[in-house]
């Protein structure tokens, strides 16, 4: 008995080793399938089961999910908890720089010079995403800033519900001086009644033979109170008793998108020829984004997030607390939840708050 045990052992160890196809593989192969049970699948193949194609539970991950290289980035726009949403993207795309004081982008790129299509659909993108308006809080006294401040005012475009949302662009019209191709503002030339606002102005500006030729968008704010608003701001830094000089500004940056031409030699040549020549300016499109449906007083206004009022009330103490402070820089939410949670500089004044000469340290330490 045990030596015909013996022969058929032998005979199975000389026949042929088998060896798993590629339909066989492991789950890091291409060509495993995962069999459910209950499919077609799995009632064609004779004593199948669910079980023996699953993976064995100490199974890893195959190397190409984990190698860093082959990772996907996300096609979509990449939103941030906290910040608006957004495609952020926009703000600076490729072939696109930004400028040093971060008001403008712009691309000397080829196609979008000599395709309409290409640059009216870029700009409509492009009109997206809002500009960044600020306002700026400075005071000085001897040659010498005692302060100065910054707030982000970008919010108070962009709504919670993006179908809430009330931007849009703007063609320049009929007895509207504007940038239409010529060096200076002028009423002419004028769209013919056949042509279609933006399409139109960016098909003007590729057929343009100029030698030196742009072609501007704008984003810019509307229907927000500047005045009340800057009211607000110096009577509250009077009441806190300072004694110098005070300026209120309303700074907006990312606010353009400016395409040119290609140089057609260098930029030394192209230098030249703009101050003999001038430049082929189309500044013709705006994108508008409101902060409120009308001007401040008018009836039915209504604001995208919040009135100039509300605002207000929720940003003057920690305004005050900065200012106090002496602070150099932003305003932000941290301060407005050090005065919501600590009561920090209720009721003091200019003079309650030493230098930072006297404390030994800047108003940052």
């Amino acid at each position: 008995m045990d030596n015909r045990h013996n022969s058929e052992k032998a005979a199975q160890a000389a026949g042929p080793v088998h060896r798993p196809g590629d339909q066989e593989a492991g789950p890091s192969s291409p060509g495993y399938t995962d069999f459910h049970g209950d499919g077609p699948e799995s009632a064609s193949v004779p004593g199948a089961s669910s079980q023996q194609h699953l993976p064995p539970p100490y199974s890893g991950p195959s190397h190409s999910a984990t190698d860093p290289r082959q990772q996907i980035l996300p096609k979509g726009p990449q939103y941030y908890p906290g910040l608006p949403l957004l495609d952020y993207r926009q703000y600076c795309p490729p072939m696109f720089a930004l400028s040093s004081d971060n008001t403008t982008i712009s691309s000397k790129a080829t196609y979008l010079s000599e395709n309409v299509k290409a640059l009216s659909s870029l700009l409509r993108t492009l009109a997206t995403v809002p500009p960044k308006p600020q306002i700026l809080i400075q005071g000085s006294q001897n040659m010498v800033i005692d302060f100065s401040i910054r707030l982000n005012l970008m919010s108070l475009l962009i709504p919670d519900n993006p179908d809430h949302r009330m931007d849009y662009l703007r063609c320049v019209t009929r007895g509207e001086m504007a940038c239409r191709g010529g060096n200076e503002p002028s009423l002419k030339p004028e769209l013919l009644p056949s042509e279609e606002g933006l399409e139109a102005w960016c098909a003007r500006f590729v057929k343009d033979q100029a030698s030196v030729k742009t072609f501007t968008l704008e984003r810019v704010v509307a229907n927000l109170d500047q005045n009340w608003i800057e009211g607000q701001i110096r009577s509250l830094i009077a009441a806190i008793d300072y004694k110098g000089h005070v300026t209120v500004q309303f700074p907006v940056t990312h606010a353009k998108v400016t395409i040119q031409n290609p140089d057609k030699v260098n930029k030394f040549f192209t230098s030249v020829a703009t101050l003999f020549t001038g430049k082929a300016k189309y500044e013709v499109v705006k994108a508008v984004w409101p902060f409120a449906t009308a001007k401040n007083g008018d009836r039915g206004r209504k604001c995208i997030v919040q009135s100039e009022k509300t605002w207000w009330e929720e940003w003057k103490d920690p305004i005050k607390f900065a200012i106090l402070q002496r602070r150099q820089g932003w305003v932000t939410n941290e301060d407005k939840l050090e005065c919501i949670m600590e009561g920090k500089g209720k009721g003091d004044t200019w003079s309650d708050w030493p230098s930072p000469q006297q404390f030994g340290h800047s108003p940052h330490g």
